[in-house]
């Protein structure tokens, strides 16, 4: 029979005064939790699981001979979903779009806060791999990245908050929940950074799970702690080796599970639930992993399919279709004149090319903008949208 582990409330309160009113903010506790988690027979199993489906994505990440162009387009499909939780507006095809700069009539302010996030999480990937840790300083860096424009451009990129912020509620004295007083920041980020990197026996994903609730419960800065939040779970899981390519997202299991996820972290700062969320958040692993094999091996099928497609025409410009398709399968949303720079054909060869792959029903024409036509390989953006994999 699973051990039932009994806590109290994970931090105290701290009256301070905002604006004249006095506010209980919530300082939480350094992790570890007190007593440790309990990895009982059923969380046990929740993180075979997870974990078993975790080796198998990044497996899969590792065989594919195309792996960057997915990745492309995967973690711009991320962006989208995490900032949509933040209340954007714009789609995968606004933010390519966007990104080809031909798109008249697209939100511009909500694609730019999108392709912030796709910066921030290249640019605390890259820090990785120039050899900084996974810390304060890192984060800082991805933060003013993702806060470089749009509508959190003033609120304090790349530094921890100096005032306070709440969650729900026109102001701290009505919120739901309002996070330690801007004071008390900086201890509680330099333990969480010691917890990231504790040498003990905790499994990575399980530390994972934890620091993501610790983040949020900080709330560190004025904005974008909920998107910074989830790309430190991507973060961790990739400097801990874990992941050989950042395909790991939870933003779409948080979205469908809104609810859900916002009741389990105030469980964990009422209650010292750690092992609900642990519940929640690895059966969100595995279910998001197996998504992101789907995906993958779905990807793959089109792209070999449509590839025979062309091959077997025996066409004389069957070679130039070729070049295109790939530029489309890079970029599946593609001007003539992206495709003529994509593959050093002329302009007139890369647009007879992409008229073949209209024809053979490959690229779809979208009706012109005013600066030029657009086409889109829409089954390959069908399988990167379809939220249920």
């Amino acid at each position: 029979m699973d051990r039932v582990v009994r806590r109290k409330r994970t931090g105290c309160y701290r009256v301070t005064t905002v604006v004249g009113e006095p506010v209980r903010a919530f300082v939480p506790d350094p992790l570890p939790p007190v007593p440790p988690v309990s990895l009982n027979s059923a969380l046990g199993r929740l993180l075979e699981a997870a974990t078993l489906a975790l080796g198998r994505l990044d497996s899969v990440s590792t065989l594919l001979p195309d792996i960057s162009l997915l990745l492309y387009a995967y973690v711009r499909r991320e962006a989208v979903l995490s900032s949509q939780i933040e209340g954007t507006q714009s789609s995968l095809s606004d933010l390519l779009l966007f990104e080809l700069e031909e798109a008249p009539g697209v939100p511009v302010e909500d694609a730019a806060e999108v392709s912030n996030y796709v910066a921030a999480l290249q640019r605390g990937l890259d820090l990785l791999e120039d050899g900084l840790p996974l810390s304060n300083r890192l984060l800082w860096e991805t933060h003013r990245v993702l806060l470089s424009s749009g509508r959190g451009a003033a609120l304090l990129p790349g530094e921890f908050r100096r005032s306070q912020n709440w969650i729900g509620g026109t102001r701290p004295g009505n919120a739901r929940y309002v996070p330690p007083p801007p004071a008390d920041v900086p201890d509680c980020m330099a333990a969480l950074e010691r917890f990231i990197h504790a040498e003990d026996d905790l499994p990575v994903l399980v530390r994972a799970g934890l620091a993501h609730v610790q983040f949020e419960t900080i709330h560190p800065f004025l904005d974008g702690n909920g998107r910074l939040g989830r790309l430190l779970i991507t973060l961790m899981l990739v400097d801990a080796g874990v992941l050989h390519q950042p395909l790991l997202y939870l933003s779409l299991h948080f979205k469908r599970h809104r609810s859900t996820y916002y009741d389990l972290l105030d469980g964990v700062r009422r209650d010292g639930d750690w092992e609900a969320w642990l519940a929640f958040f690895l059966t969100g692993v595995r279910e998001t992993a197996e998504t992101a094999i789907d995906v993958a091996q779905r990807s793959r099928e089109i792209f070999e399919r449509d590839r025979k497609r062309i091959e077997e025409t025996g066409r004389r410009g069957a070679g130039s279709a070729l070049r295109v398709f790939d530029a489309l399968r890079a970029r599946p949303i593609l001007t003539n004149a992206g495709a003529s720079r994509a593959t050093a054909l002329s302009f007139p060869a890369a647009s007879a090319a992409m008229q073949l792959l209209v024809e053979l029903g490959i690229a779809e024409e979208q009706r012109p903008t005013r600066r030029a036509k657009l086409f889109l390989y829409r089954d390959y953006l069908r399988v990167l949208t379809d939220e249920k994999g």
